[in-house]
């Protein structure tokens, strides 16, 4: 028996999870009927199947290099792809790793004709889907350009009636408010505060800093937007006049900060503390005078509390970018990388010899075949009825069924990791999951103006504090900076606390 995996998809065009549950079906059913072993199945749900930029579609590819399965089964070809070259280059990339590519529909041999035939459907398919795209395009085109509402999130200040969008107006107000004040000068922080004030929210919900921005940067409350280079005028009535609208849109160019400021991830965001007065260390956002945006970790108390604190501000860019460098150096010094590689290690094994559903089988099965033994040698003494036929019976298609649980078991633990495995993806294991590792094992950072102490959660930590494992240091250079010119290097010293 071979085994194999099923791959589903349906786009979003007017398909549901039925057409998910079909395909699976008659897959299951094409399994069964021609001795296929289902292990696996993955699952698009709506997806376009004119690019292979599909979550699980990518990880069906990647898991084929494993070689833990040896095909593929999909409803049809165009569950697969309907782009001729992209359904080539996956089909080849399937090949190369031995594994096949199985229609469970089209029943095509593996002959030179069932190959030119798989050519054929799939430039039908390529066909189908392009000329579908092109007449679903120019319709959502002409409903566009006659004002006609195409669904989808509703945006603020508006409501749908007859396919139509009219004017929310108590939201109008909100947003023309909004609008208002910010042409006039005030900051959004300060918005949010009146708006809080007059006991304003948002659809039941407080004010944030996104929301506010996201209104101000949204053009269609001019009552025209672009869509493709396409200028649209008749879809959305005007809320903001235009005087107001050119005024934002100037201040948004000149400060940036509609545009930069928020959405900004901080890696260290919540995990560091000003070592100078207690306080915690956030983000800011600052605009030069040539108009770039520049962003630090600043303490708060020095900013908001102006408790003549001294720390000075990092540039986040540059602190960040040392930080990630230095902990991903001491990680790799070897006596903590012997501890995590033996850890993974540890890891994988606990999970190899805890595969409850594999004892199982193997237990179910022993029992079976003591049962049938039994059964066996009552028939052998003479002792035969329909009572111990359809016994037997029953027995034999249990028996079958454990060893196809079995075998499915057994593959999932075929390919198990060594330590040369994990050193090698190591390092850039860390760096691709570094706000993992910093959320994972990094407790506080402590910033001075002349070092940088970083705190790791105990791995072994077996109580509240820290302290009750052992403690050892070591000292990095992390950063080359200086506040007033990051060209002229002044070291900052990190202190280094390792609880192990």
């Amino acid at each position: 028996m071979k085994t194999a995996v099923i791959y589903a998809r349906y786009s979003s065009d007017a398909q549901t999870e039925q057409s998910i549950e079909g395909q699976l079906r008659v897959c299951q059913e094409y399994a069964e009927k021609n001795n296929y072993i289902i292990v696996d199945t993955y699952i698009d749900r709506a997806m376009t199947g004119t690019n292979d930029n599909r979550y699980d579609f990518q990880r069906m590819l990647k898991d084929s290099a494993k070689k833990q399965w040896q095909s593929v089964l999909v409803y049809k070809l165009d569950r697969f792809a309907r782009n001729r070259y992209e359904s080539a280059v996956n089909r080849k990339k399937l090949s190369d790793n031995g594994v096949e590519l199985v229609s469970a529909m089209e029943n095509i041999p593996d002959t030179p004709e069932g190959k030119l035939f798989t050519s054929i459907i799939e430039g039908f398919n390529e066909y189908y889907s392009e000329d579908l795209r092109q007449k679903v395009k120019r319709g959502r085109r002409e409903s566009r350009l006659k004002g006609h509402f195409l669904g989808g999130p509703l945006t603020f200040g508006y409501y749908v009636e007859n396919k139509k969008l009219h004017i929310n107006e108590d939201e109008a107000q909100i947003i023309r408010f909004i609008y208002e004040t910010y042409a006039r000068g005030l900051v959004v922080k300060d918005i949010i505060a009146m708006l809080n004030e007059k006991g304003i929210t948002r659809n039941g919900h407080p004010w944030t800093m996104s929301c506010v921005y996201k209104i101000i940067n949204n053009e269609k409350y001019s009552g025209k937007f672009y869509f493709e280079g396409e200028l649209i005028d008749k879809m959305y009535p005007q809320i903001v006049d235009d005087e107001t609208m050119t005024m934002v849109r100037k201040k948004l160019v000149n400060n940036k900060l509609g545009a930069h400021a928020h959405g900004e991830r901080y890696l260290l965001r919540n995990k560091v503390t000003c070592g100078c007065c207690g306080k915690s260390v956030s983000a800011e956002v600052g605009t030069g005078k040539n108009g770039v945006v520049k962003r630090y970790y600043k303490c708060i108390g020095r900013k908001k509390y102006h408790n003549n604190c001294n720390l000075r501000s990092l540039r986040k860019e540059y602190f960040e970018d040392f930080f990630i460098n230095s902990v991903i150096t001491e990680f790799q010094k070897p006596e903590i990388l012997v501890q995590m590689v033996q850890g993974i290690l540890k890891v994988q094994e606990e999970q190899s010899h805890e595969n409850s559903a594999l004892a199982l089988c193997l237990k179910e099965k022993a029992r079976i075949e003591k049962a049938l033994e039994n059964i066996v040698d009552a028939i052998a003494n003479g002792v035969v009825s329909k009572t111990t036929n359809q016994r037997l019976h029953d027995l034999e298609l249990q028996q079958d069924e454990l060893e196809r649980q079995i075998l499915i078991e057994k593959n999932k633990q075929k390919q198990t990791l060594t330590e040369k495995d994990i050193c090698k993806f190591y390092e850039p294991v860390l760096r691709e999951n570094i706000q993992t590792i910093i959320e994972l094992f990094v407790k506080e950072v402590v910033v001075y103006n002349d070092k940088v102490e970083v705190r790791f959660h105990s791995p072994l930590q077996t109580g509240p504090d820290d302290s009750q494992g052992f403690c050892f240091y070591f000292f990095v250079a992390i950063m080359d900076y200086k506040p007033n010119n990051l060209k002229e290097p002044h070291k900052i010293q990190m202190l280094v606390k390792f609880f192990v």
